[in-house]
């Protein structure tokens, strides 16, 4: 059963997703007997020194991909252990997402769309922010722990800490080395940053000099073995999902679109892709590239397509197809329409042999679990799983295609350098603008199926080992040990 948003108000922005709880038991099938009672006495551990408070987590709705996704699907087994971890989105009018897009790419290094941070910027941030922080105090109760996600969020602090709160500011994304443009962004976000009790990175190379690291944790993210997008599918329902969304050839079978979560709920996949490509789609013995990301820049899907176009080019026996496959564009998402336009035009720049071989694949979007029960079976179906980003926060596209066992080839940038040891566990690229050198790790992984074999098994163990959402309930341990729940800052 997938979350849902309460229904609002005219002029409410505040929404509070309903979690639904998850126990811990479905762990038990991959955790030994000894790690599933230690996640009992964490939870036990955890509501003591809760003692009442309810854990708000607060994002954008505007923010996508893994960091919404893992909100809303491992926040129920804090709820099944007992632990009151609730969900709140904020909301904001162009503006306000103009300027919280531009602060991604900021704290990315790049220039996005060059509008300045400015005072005039930081006056639009804040007055949203205030609008949304007087909706708030209608859910939040002041001795509650808050943990805010993002620079979408940060003007909350203040208003938070006043009224009794401890905050925690969750960063999801950053800059290995930072720049001119990162030391704008953080410079922009560090009058109301600083008032946080504790902040949270993915990475240490991460932490901005500006905050004091004294209060700085680093955790890295996780995801949900058992979720849509996760679970074990077999190779029938992977087919059958890519024919009915048009990826392959075949139209799929009603019974076998679907998917059972461990919670008793049924998803069936019905909608079809919106897919660009010359000629008839490949079959299920064709072998596929696979990116899957948003239609975003510094995911470089046209670095992509022209890496594989190479990779093609110098292919002596049956080239494989690429599929880049992204979210179907919603209207106000201006950037995403723009890159993908991008896409377009250098796709139709290709020969025609290569052309044929690549195939733009919008996903639906109306409902979340559907659209990730065919990424699922898009990341199990490929022979190769590429995440050409030119900058990345944790990357967990690539977590998700190491849980299924795939070769992985990504960029060494963000954390993605962190999940893959190069040559065990995935391949990494360490210039990302590099096209030969990707175009010869797919050749080199597409020829060698004892190397990709090897590349996969390595990369399940790693994940099984470091990026599980068994670890939610102790992360969340370490954090609320890390606060002063009788002194929040002032």
């Amino acid at each position: 059963m997938q979350p849902q948003e309460k229904r609002s108000r005219p002029g409410r922005l505040v929404h509070e997703v309903h979690l639904h709880p998850m126990g811990v038991e479905f762990f038990g099938s991959i955790l030994q007997d000894k790690s599933l009672e230690e996640m009992r006495e964490v939870a036990v551990r955890l509501r003591q020194q809760l003692a009442g408070r309810v854990i708000w987590n607060i994002h954008s709705k505007t923010v996508g991909g893994g960091v919404t996704e893992t909100l809303h699907t491992l926040l129920g087994y804090a709820r099944g252990a007992g632990i009151d971890t609730r969900l709140l989105v904020l909301g904001g009018d162009p503006d306000f997402f103009r300027i919280t897009r531009r602060l991604h790419h900021a704290l990315h290094g790049e220039g996005g769309d060059g509008s300045p941070l400015d005072h005039q910027a930081g006056r639009i941030y804040q007055q949203a922010l205030d609008r949304n922080a007087e909706q708030m105090e209608n859910f939040i109760a002041p001795r509650d722990v808050v943990i805010l996600h993002d620079p979408p969020t940060a003007g909350l602090i203040p208003r938070l800490v006043e009224r009794g709160n401890s905050v925690v500011w969750r960063c999801h994304i950053g800059l290995d080395t930072p720049n001119r443009q990162s030391d704008r962004g953080w410079s922009f976000l560090e009058p109301w940053l600083t008032r946080a009790q504790a902040f949270v990175f993915s990475r240490f190379s991460h932490l901005p000099d500006q905050l004091y690291h004294g209060r700085c944790l680093v955790q890295s993210p996780c995801i949900d073995p058992f979720s849509a997008k996760n679970q074990d599918l077999d190779e029938q329902t992977v087919h059958a999902i890519l024919g009915r969304i048009g990826v392959l050839e075949g139209d799929g079978d009603d019974r076998a679109c679907a998917v059972n979560l461990p919670n008793g709920s049924r998803i069936a996949v019905r909608r079809p892709a919106e897919i660009l490509r010359e000629g008839p789609p490949p079959t299920c013995d064709t072998p596929l590239v696979l990116q899957v990301s948003r239609w975003d820049s510094l995911k470089d899907p046209v670095g992509a397509l022209y890496g594989f176009h190479r990779s093609v080019d110098r292919w002596d026996s049956e080239p494989a197809h690429l599929v880049l496959a992204g979210p179907a564009l919603a209207g106000q998402d201006l950037e995403a329409a723009e890159v993908f336009r991008e896409v377009v035009a250098a796709w139709r720049s290709l020969p025609e042999d290569s052309r044929r071989r690549v195939h733009l694949v919008r996903l639906p979007m109306e409902d979340v679990q559907e659209n990730a029960a065919m990424v699922n079976a898009l990341q199990r179906h490929a022979r190769v799983v590429v995440q050409k980003s030119l900058r990345e926060g944790f990357g967990l596209t690539v977590t998700e295609a190491l849980w299924k066992a795939r070769p992985v080839i990504a960029s060494a940038v963000g954390g993605m350098q962190d999940q893959i040891e190069h040559g065990v566990s995935g391949l990494l690229l360490r210039d990302p603008s590099d096209l030969d050198a990707f175009a010869g790790a797919i050749r080199q992984v597409l020829a060698n199926p004892p190397l990709a074999r090897r590349l996969g098994e390595n990369g399940r163990r790693r994940v099984a080992r470091n990026y599980l959402g068994s670890s939610i309930l102790a992360r969340y341990a370490d954090l609320v040990e890390r606060l002063d729940l009788e002194s929040p800052v002032a």
